[in-house]
């Protein structure tokens, strides 16, 4: 057994002074208060699980900030991608996808869930094993410690009118039956890992896959958690809209059986009406404010989504920047910028940065599967500590702990971090750090010259 002593930790009904937290085949086994120690942390939070990644879009940051002819815009980048991705092996997805896992812990990320839709090889060439691309991803979870939850992504088809796929998405195609036998193969490569992976699905979106594709890649495991794209850009909506007579969250509400273990990744071009039933469908909303923010998607509809009762996360969906307080900060400025107004996403008796953090906490945890997302006995110790040695942080307490963290405080304030009892970072480094680093530098640079 292992256990942290914490000064202050943030719990389920709130805050409490000198916590004993005791670990134990990877949970929470106890949580005691008023036990004070010698050596504390100065708090203690739960691990936010980042609920949205493509790890291998990582080694494209920096690569396509430049105008191309007229408007630059989701479409023009996703061409750079397609033409990035004909140089990817799997031993440089392994690698770039070890560096991610190490960036997002030091981040203050407990777990991850990859929307994994890079299956096959150049021009759609089938590997040996069809699971050959989650192996290098399940490598990589294995050498950093980070809890996984692998989301492998259905992928049928070039848009709504059934074109061909064609470029890079050749890479990603399969049939609803290819997929399962894709989706059982995978099972086989994540079995060495640790008990709290998770398996889901990811119907890519209602462009890429047909309805009933997305009911077949729901129903693999009734209980395993399904990701989708949905209104992430005004042209996706329009041409949902226009095949289907439906915009594509209603629509997608609609046709599929959208419950709690759902997560509707961006979902940036909502009607109010839309927003509402997302709300109260209890599926998750996947906020990727960087990622939006990045691409020109668009602003969530937050506070009309969290009055209506809704829960989210955040990921960091194409890694060009891995950071847990920016990706919350950038939640609620988006807010303000577009309502011109403070403390948008606030409630009662809670500041900004409680709400964010503790409902991306929340929200995370119950889009990845897994059970965490708080201090509490029974859950994975996924678990986050700060340091407080600065100035700002050292005179906080509370929720202003928190809203120092999200709007105050810079990157490497995040101390300690456990992944289902895995003491994967310690003063602020990950302890595979320098290994996988190397191995990312030397891909990186190969990648980036033969572009």
């Amino acid at each position: 057994m292992t256990v942290i002593y914490a000064k202050t930790a943030l719990l389920p009904e709130g805050w409490a002074q000198d916590v004993a937290v005791t670990l134990h085949a990877g949970r929470i086994a106890e949580v005691r208060v008023g036990v004070a120690a010698d050596q504390q942390l100065a708090c203690l939070l739960p691990a936010v699980a980042n609920l949205h990644s493509h790890t291998f879009q990582r080694a494209m940051a920096g690569m396509t900030e430049y105008r191309s002819a007229g408007q630059d815009s989701f479409w023009t980048w996703r061409s750079l991608m397609y033409r990035f991705l004909d140089r990817l092996t799997p031993q440089d997805v392994q690698a770039i996808a070890a560096m991610v896992m190490v960036e997002m812990a030091e981040a203050g990320y407990g777990a991850m869930a990859e929307f994994h839709y890079l299956h096959h090889g150049v021009n759609g060439a089938r590997y040996d094993n069809l699971a050959e691309m989650s192996l290098q991803i399940a490598a990589a979870a294995a050498e950093t410690g980070l809890g996984l939850t692998h989301l492998p992504v259905l992928y049928e088809r070039g848009g709504c009118d059934g074109r061909a796929l064609a470029a890079g998405q050749l890479r990603f195609g399969n049939s609803p039956d290819q997929f399962a036998k894709l989706w059982q193969a995978t099972q086989a490569a994540l079995r060495d890992l640790p008990g709290d992976t998770v398996l889901g699905v990811a119907p890519h979106s209602l462009r890429a896959a047909s309805a009933e594709g997305i009911a077949l890649a729901a129903n693999l495991d009734p209980e395993a958690p399904v990701h989708i794209h949905v209104a992430e850009q005004i042209a996706e909506v329009e041409e949902v809209l226009a095949a289907t007579g439906a915009r594509p969250v209603q629509g997608l509400l609609d046709q599929q059986a959208v419950s709690e273990r759902w997560c509707l990744i961006h979902a940036t071009q909502m009607l109010p009406s839309e927003t509402e039933a997302l709300a109260r469908s209890g599926a998750i909303a996947g906020l990727c404010p960087i990622t939006e923010a990045n691409l020109g998607d668009g602003i969530f509809d937050g506070a009309r989504f969290l009055a209506a009762g809704g829960r989210f996360g955040v990921g960091s969906d194409s890694n060009v920047q891995i950071s847990l307080n920016a990706e919350l900060r950038l939640l609620e400025y988006s807010q303000r910028l577009g309502l011109r107004a403070r403390a948008v996403l606030a409630r009662e008796g809670q500041s900004v940065g409680r709400v964010l953090y503790q409902g991306a906490a929340l929200g995370g945890a119950q889009a990845a599967g897994r059970a965490a997302g708080a201090i509490k006995v029974g859950l994975w110790a996924d678990l986050m500590a700060l340091d407080c040695s600065g100035p700002d942080l050292a005179a906080s307490s509370g929720d202003m702990i928190l809203d120092t963290f999200v709007f105050a405080a810079g990157e490497g304030v995040v101390a300690e971090v456990w992944s289902a009892g895995r003491h994967i970072v310690t003063k602020g480094r990950h302890l595979a750090r320098e290994a996988v680093r190397a191995r990312y530098a030397q891909t990186v640079a190969r990648l980036r010259a033969a572009l």
